[in-house]
């Protein structure tokens, strides 16, 4: 069994963020619709029987993300590496996906919460290029902010093809991949 976290922040004010890419790209999956989200784990979650997985979003800010994520490992009984935590990542260009096992947290404090509470790094991580912000730009403010126009004209597209190559993680089970540049500008 798989557990697919979600990371976001909950609440209108950070629903279009670069912060909230994940929770976006979740509603492009062909089984979002089928979700029943139920309240557990300080997040919501949801069982999907084919292929068998537990989808989890936390209701946390970002920085608690690790609270639901070892909530939610410790019910199941599954170790950090049944888990694959979707996530917006600054050092990958926009428009890129990687998914990769382990490593540091590249200073995204979800990540770092996650590892903190689970105890472990081992888990896979799907990484959704943002971008770094440009020279001067706060870290903080940039993934808290809205995407550019030119971002937001091809946010469907990436995120389209990013839930249709996540659904095949899911089905196939997750392995170290490749990085994919799913779209350019």
């Amino acid at each position: 069994m798989i557990i697919s976290t979600y990371l976001g922040n909950p609440g209108k004010k950070y629903e279009a963020t670069r912060h909230n890419l994940a929770w976006i790209m979740l509603e492009y999956t062909g089984f979002a619709g089928s979700l029943n989200w139920n309240a557990k784990f300080k997040a919501k979650y949801a069982r999907l029987a084919n292929p068998e997985s537990i989808h989890l979003k936390p209701e946390t800010l970002m920085n608690l993300s690790g609270e639901s994520a070892a909530a939610a490992l410790g019910f199941f009984k599954l170790a950090p590496g049944s888990m694959i935590v979707v996530h917006d990542d600054l050092e990958l260009p926009f428009g890129t996906v990687q998914l990769k096992k382990g490593g540091g947290t590249g200073g995204h404090n979800g990540l770092r919460s996650i590892v903190k509470l689970t105890g472990s790094p081992d888990f896979f991580r799907f990484r959704m290029g943002i971008s770094r912000p440009p020279a001067g730009r706060d870290v903080a403010s940039w993934v808290l902010s809205r995407f550019s126009e030119d971002e937001e004209a091809l946010l469907p597209d990436y995120c389209r093809l990013a839930a249709a190559y996540f659904e095949t993680i899911l089905r196939n089970g997750p392995v170290q991949g490749e990085k994919r540049v799913l779209v350019n500008f």
